[in-house]
């Protein structure tokens, strides 16, 4: 497995970080204190077509692999994970299931639009009750009179107050369970659908949130994403992508929190010399550098393997894991080598902790991840309830 960058990828590589550096490092502060969503900014993202970047160029994107894909994802989450999350819902979760399960009409319709930022898009799974266990949904969908009806709510959705079109998963056989999950391209501008935005955050505060109600929409026959029972398939290979994504974003945070350490500790001085020399000072630094080029390897990996077409749900899976876990390790490092002044949000690095504890949780736990990893590694699906004789 060749994992040397060539030379259009160091590009996306170089392009993405200055984008990154000029765009989204001077509004990220401000952006989390106000807890504001920066519309302009998403724009931005889609006009340098970060917003679709492996769709196919007929449909709008730019038509890259996912090794650079996952470059662009880095930068960006090095940046500000608010604005990451912005690619990875988009361009992962949205834009890919619908170029992967959508009829020709509905990827020309929705993904030239989803692709250049004029039009956002979120992805509705997750319940109340129905996280990582999506069959126990309680969201239904019927047809009848050659219209299908939906009723149900959703939370912690990203883009949920912004997006023009809503990927909703509704069960439409319960007996069936995941088989009977359904998936639809819903405009949020249709009646009976109504959003609310989800304040009080720990992280990700410029990041829209939502919760989702539909109150028995109405939708044409079109309005399926693939095959009635095709929607467990479909939210399954879209976190498959949004997993490498969230990967890529927190390879991005132990990236700064190693660049953010050494400027600090070169800079900052105790005892009259920098803090950098002290022995323990420098193995929160070593510690930082070794998961973070861990972190970037196994989430280079994963991208190869997408790019050759290749199995890769466990590899992504690992890399989702290590990287989010390491994240948080750094982020917690970076503080302490930054002291009192990692407390405050002077240095991004509060936020970058802030940001990344989420990351352990969505698109499936670290525990989720395990259970995947066990699962490859054994054959034995320990996420099935074993069954029990009476």
């Amino acid at each position: 497995m060749d994992l040397d960058l060539n030379d259009e990828q160091r590009l996306i590589q170089e392009t993405a970080r200055d984008f990154a550096d000029n765009e989204i490092v001077p509004r990220a502060r401000d952006s989390d204190r106000a807890a504001r969503f920066d519309r302009e900014l998403a724009q931005r993202l889609g006009d340098m077509g970060y917003l679709g970047a492996p769709v196919a160029e007929e449909y709008g994107g730019r038509g890259l692999d996912y090794v650079s894909y996952g470059l662009i994802v880095e930068e960006v989450g090095r940046g500000d994970s608010s604005a990451r999350t912005v690619v990875s819902v988009q361009t992962s979760l949205v834009c890919g299931s619908i170029e992967r399960w959508g009829t020709e009409e509905q990827k020309r319709h929705w993904l030239p639009r989803l692709c250049s930022g004029e039009a956002l898009g979120c992805f509705g799974l997750s319940e109340a009750d129905a996280g990582s266990d999506p069959s126990s949904m309680r969201s239904r969908a019927r047809f009848e009179n050659g219209h299908w009806r939906i009723s149900g709510q959703k939370m912690w959705i990203s883009l949920g107050n912004h997006a023009e079109v809503a990927l909703i998963f509704a069960q439409t056989d319960p007996e069936k369970r995941h088989r009977g999950i359904a998936c639809f391209l819903v405009p949020t501008s249709t009646e009976g659908f109504s959003s609310q935005e989800i304040h009080g955050k720990l992280g990700l505060r410029a990041s829209d949130t939502a919760s989702l109600a539909l109150d028995d929409v109405e939708l044409p026959e079109d309005a399926l994403l693939g095959e009635v029972g095709d929607g467990f398939k479909i939210a399954m290979t879209a976190l498959d992508s949004g997993r490498y994504s969230v990967a890529a974003g927190c390879v991005g945070i132990c990236e700064g929190c190693v660049e953010a350490s050494v400027d600090y500790a070169k800079q900052r001085k105790q005892f009259g010399v920098p803090i950098a020399s002290f022995q323990l000072v420098q193995e929160m630094i070593a510690e930082m550098v070794m998961r973070r080029d861990a972190a970037r390897l196994l989430v280079r990996r994963a991208g190869i393997l997408k790019d050759q077409g290749k199995p890769n749900t466990a590899e992504t899976s690992i890399a989702k894991l290590y990287a989010t876990e390491s994240a948080v390790e750094c982020a917690n490092l970076a503080i302490q080598v930054h002291g009192g002044s990692g407390y405050v949000d002077d240095y991004p690095v509060e936020r970058y902790l802030r940001d990344a504890r989420v990351t352990t949780l969505y698109e499936g736990t670290s525990q989720i991840q395990k259970l995947i990893i066990g699962r490859a590694a054994t054959g034995i699906n320990a996420m099935t309830p074993p069954r029990v004789d009476a």
